[in-house]
């Protein structure tokens, strides 16, 4: 089993979507958008960690209204026993209040929680439209020490993802790599969101690979099970699976091949 965790939205009734499609042994990560809010991200997490998901919510640099709010939502996040935050930058040039990066978020959040509560950081394989190459980089070795993984943008292309993940190790980035990957999904919906986020290389990358184009481009619905199964061929450059669900969680037989499997994580823990 290849470690998989998915990534959800929330929006209104999420929470019982969740709970009536996915296995409470699964991880869960819930975005924090712009138009919703950290107070949404939050309430969403709180109510999925209560009901026995491992939960961890996105905290969005920019969209931190102060540090009382980044120190209430630590708070919170202890008393549901989440140990995990997601810290972004956030969409935007100027933030909301005090932070401009997610650099000083990660240096809060160390020492607002004392430790108990670790977090992870996002990368770039295909760049970023207004940040360089150089300056990712940079950001990354400075945000390493605060940080316990990486999740990568989303990206269609296995060799950019692993070719990502080697420079990394030549740079100095030694944390582990979670490899961003887009469910199943309608292709239309796919297009737009890949458009918007920057990732057309890989989209290009997929239009110059016969099969992988025609699940893309000729059919109705993306699958990534192909790109999925050339990643798990390299365990020692991706650790998992961060998958981007856009809320569809009907997933098939494959996707739920790779999720915890309830009995034997009651077994372990037994």
């Amino acid at each position: 089993m290849f470690p998989t965790r998915i990534e959800i939205i929330p929006s209104d009734g999420i929470v019982e979507k969740v709970q009536a499609a996915v296995p409470v042994s699964t991880t869960l990560t819930v975005t924090c958008l712009p138009h919703h809010g950290i107070t949404r991200t939050m309430e969403a997490s709180i109510k999925l960690s209560l009901l026995g998901y491992n939960v961890i919510p996105h905290l969005s640099a920019r969209g931190l209204e102060d540090r009382a709010q980044l120190s209430g939502s630590l708070r919170s996040c202890v008393a549901a026993g989440i140990t995990e935050v997601f810290a972004i930058g956030g969409d935007g040039p100027r933030g909301a209040g005090p932070y401009e990066s997610c650099l000083h978020l990660l240096e809060d959040i160390a020492e607002y929680s004392g430790g108990r509560i670790s977090a992870g950081i996002a990368g770039y394989p295909e760049g970023h439209p207004s940040v360089s190459g150089l300056d990712l980089l940079d950001a990354l070795l400075a945000k390493q020490p605060l940080a316990t993984h990486v999740v990568t943008q989303m990206c269609f292309s296995a060799p950019k993802i692993l070719d990502y993940a080697a420079l990394l190790r030549r740079e100095g980035v030694e944390l582990p790599v979670w490899a961003g990957v887009a469910g199943v999904v309608p292709r239309t919906k796919l297009l737009a969101l890949a458009t918007q986020i920057g990732v057309g290389t890989s989209l290009k990358f997929l239009s110059n690979r016969g099969t992988l184009a025609r699940k893309l481009l000729g059919v109705d619905k993306y699958s990534p099970e192909g790109l999925v199964s050339e990643l798990k061929a390299h365990p020692d450059s991706v650790t998992g699976i961060h998958l981007y669900s856009f809320n569809r969680l009907d997933m098939p037989s494959w996707e739920r091949s790779n999720l915890p499997d309830p009995e034997a994580s009651e077994a372990a823990s037994a």
